[in-house]
């Protein structure tokens, strides 16, 4: 069993079943991905990926989630099997190098950990500190990041940035100007976002809005990046 939160992936494999259940909030968007046996050979996903489960959240990986949901939306002009390739790279090399996530921990711990990402989801445009959220969990800031970490994967400053990152990629996909997202983001200022985002995607925001209105040089340059090596 495993808890899952914004920006997780749960690889699974021909002929495994799974059951997914929880409640959906509002913005809670599940996305699922069948991938052929030549595609995930291809992109590396099957050889990388058949000894997890689940992967922690990953910027980049939720930024083109952010992506695909907008095409499915309509809100993009990008072709879903293009994104759906880059997902399959981008989750490759997560995979890759992904370590073994230990199962130590109890059930209500790792319910604990779920609540408390989902109140940083939730909250993540104000600014956040490891005190401040050890403290709406109940929990010493030690505790409470050896928990978050332990159960999640990522530590809980490293789950505030990717959530800002993924509301940001969902923003840039319409017309609201860089810097306004970049503020109703929680970003501190542009620079600091440009340049976060931009580790995290490969590319700037503004090349990721035109990513999201389908130039095609773009698009065959992120599927060209994304191919695991």
């Amino acid at each position: 069993m495993y808890e899952l939160v914004a920006g997780s992936v749960l690889v699974g494999h021909q002929g495994d079943e799974y059951v997914c259940t929880h409640e959906h909030i509002h913005g809670d968007d599940c996305l699922s991905f069948e991938f052929d046996a030549e595609l995930a050979g291809e992109s590396g996903l099957a050889r990388a990926a058949r000894p997890l489960s689940v992967l922690p959240p990953r910027s980049e990986v939720m930024i083109l989630g952010e992506l695909a949901q907008s095409v499915i939306d309509g809100r993009s002009d990008a072709s879903l099997d293009e994104v759906a390739w880059m997902v399959a790279g981008r989750i490759a090399r997560a995979a890759s190098d992904a370590p073994p996530r230990p199962a130590s921990w109890s059930a209500g711990d790792r319910r604990r950990a779920v609540t408390s990402a989902l109140w940083i989801e939730s909250h993540s445009s104000r600014p956040l500190t490891l005190e401040r959220m050890s403290r709406e969990a109940g929990l010493s800031p030690f505790h409470f990041l050896r928990l978050f970490s332990g159960a999640l994967g990522v530590t809980p400053h490293q789950y505030l940035v990717r959530s800002r990152l993924r509301r940001a990629a969902r923003l840039l996909t319409d017309d609201a100007a860089v810097t306004d997202v970049a503020l109703d983001c929680g970003f501190g200022d542009l620079s600091n976002f440009v340049r976060t985002f931009r580790r995290a995607a490969g590319v700037s925001p503004r090349v990721f809005r035109r990513l999201a209105r389908g130039d095609r040089k773009i698009l065959q340059d992120r599927l060209e990046s994304t191919r695991l090596r």
